[in-house]
């Protein structure tokens, strides 16, 4: 009697989210002028404890009208410590989340693989959504391409993990860009550099014991990679394995590779190249030294360039951004030093070096708020909307693919297909 008990709740609670997601139910609510907009945390992990910490922070200290009320992760006592800390409902199948009506916003901090999924189901439940970095994982480019579709019919708010775009730096330098600071754009240069695996020191197995069960759903964590046999290193330290994550080129790139996009204005790319691979941490699939060359129909360049082996103390760092860009145009270059944004004459051209100070940095309470801004206005213009996102991870996968297959990546715009 008692399995069959469990059976049916779990059938029950499949059918509420098979009807929420396919349109029926309360899918969305009027919210008054001071509702609160309940936030939805799918992944119970160290990147959502940082979300919800912040969530809380505008809540509690900015008196914004948003409420953490629901959270779920496919590994119990990570579910239940966030659930019990946030004191809210706790869920480990993601769609029942999406079927509670007190869900209007969702935070998807999950592995790679999982996100475009996860950021569409959500689209369709009618939630808004903040998504990390990176939107999909580097074989999901088809993914890619239907989440960008999702997120314009759905109208819902959608906001990429990609923090650093809430940096004042990046929008005064998007502004002097179009008024022709730097004459007209020919290559830009970004990058990340930092010492680290992403093994024993940056994600600890939570307990080397865990075994798949009730309380570790195995199957739900592989999704569409591979079928392995369980291991405790895959499910708590996925980012060394490229089933589940990319390494520099979509863990990092997303951060350094989006602002340059943004300031330059540029779309899909015409053509990707790229270089790297294992050169000092053999413990893992993913490379830990990625570099690779966009180029684009506007006949300008991006070099992206880095490494996990060496920090670079002579390249400037900021923020979540890493190595700070550098643009160049036909008559001279930008870059930021310290605090101010700083011109430089290229040769023969007739304009003065400038600097330019920069209003305020990259705080993520502000990209937060940003998102949650738009969709309490019925707005979608943030600051890492689906349509950069869906541009930059474009690129990002074609110089994945480019280097595991030691080919060019071609992209046909008019099909919108990467070509090998």
């Amino acid at each position: 009697m008692a399995t069959t008990r469990r059976k049916f709740i779990q059938m029950a609670s499949a059918a509420t989210a098979a009807a929420v997601l396919a349109g029926a139910g309360p899918l969305k609510r009027a919210l008054g002028a001071n509702e609160r907009l309940g936030v939805g945390y799918i992944g119970a992990g160290g990147r959502a404890g940082a979300h919800m910490s912040c969530v809380k922070y505008l809540r509690d200290e900015q008196k914004m009208p948003v409420e953490p009320v629901a959270v779920c992760d496919v590994y119990r006592p990570r579910m239940e410590r966030a659930a019990k800390g946030l004191g809210v409902k706790g869920y480990m199948d993601y769609k029942e989340l999406l079927a509670d009506p007190k869900v209007d916003l969702v935070c998807i901090a999950t592995p790679d693989h999982h996100h475009g999924y996860q950021a569409i189901d959500a689209l369709k439940a009618g939630k808004h959504v903040y998504c990390e970095k990176p939107v999909t994982h580097w074989r999901q480019f088809d993914l890619t391409k239907k989440l960008a579709e999702e997120v314009k019919k759905s109208g819902k708010a959608f906001q990429c993990g990609t923090q650093g775009m809430s940096d004042g730096a990046w929008h005064k330098m998007k502004k002097l860009v179009a008024e022709g600071a730097v004459g007209r754009p020919i290559h830009a240069q970004c990058g990340f550099f930092r010492v680290g695996d992403w093994g024993e020191v940056g994600m600890p197995i939570d307990d080397p014991n865990a075994k798949p069960g009730p309380d570790l759903n195995w199957e739900a964590f592989l999704g569409d990679a591979p079928k392995k046999p369980f291991d405790p290193s895959r499910f708590f330290r996925w980012r060394m394995y490229e089933d589940y994550a990319g390494g520099p080129v979509t863990d990092l790139f997303p951060h350094s590779l989006t602002p340059v996009v943004s300031i330059l204005g540029v779309g899909f790319p015409s053509m990707v190249v790229a270089t790297g691979g294992m050169f000092r941490y053999t413990q893992r699939d993913v490379p830990d030294t990625f570099n690779m060359l966009i180029d684009y129909p506007e006949k300008l360049t991006i070099a992206a360039l880095g490494t996990q082996g060496n920090n670079d103390p002579t390249t400037q760092q900021r923020g979540a951004g890493g190595g700070v860009p550098v643009i160049r145009g036909w008559e001279g270059s930008l870059t930021v030093r310290g605090n101010e944004i700083v011109f430089m004459p290229a040769e023969g051209s007739k304009k003065q070096a400038q600097k330019f100070p920069i209003e305020y940095g990259e705080n993520l309470g502000d990209h937060w708020k940003n998102l949650i801004e738009n969709a309490r206005a019925g707005k979608h213009d943030t600051w890492a909307a689906e349509d950069l996102t869906y541009h930059v991870q474009t690129a990002l996968i074609m110089g994945a693919w480019a280097l595991k297959q030691g080919k060019v990546a071609k992209f046909d715009a008019g099909k919108q297909e990467i070509n090998m």
